[in-house]
């Protein structure tokens, strides 16, 4: 139970985190990232068919730290991204994907 409660509390704040990203509110740091700057990323990260991410998104995968991102994955559909496309930015800016944004495994670990 513990357990379940712990995820809810992570997606009730990244939930968060994503509505002030997206409103324009005043950035927070997550994972060592401003969310401001995880904006640049949105066009790359979002439907079927997103273009590659230019150069002021990949600075921002660069300079992030991707294992913990990636631990906020499971959530990602319920804010329009698209799993696939953010899990393939750190290899679409030349960075090796670290192991825990790999796999079909949507759910946090």
């Amino acid at each position: 139970m513990a357990h379940t409660s712990g995820n809810v509390l992570v997606q009730w704040l990244l939930a968060t985190l994503l509505i002030a990203m997206l409103g324009g509110a005043k950035a927070i740091v997550l994972c060592d990232t401003e969310s401001s700057k995880l904006s640049s990323c949105y066009a790359a990260v979002t439907g079927q068919y997103p273009p590659k991410p230019n150069e002021k998104c990949c600075d921002v995968v660069k300079h992030s730290n991707l294992p913990c991102l990636c631990r906020y994955k499971s959530i990602l559909p319920a804010f329009g991204f698209n799993p696939t496309n953010a899990l393939a930015l750190p290899s679409k800016c030349g960075l090796k994907t670290p192991p825990e944004c790999r796999g079909n495994n949507l759910m946090p670990e």
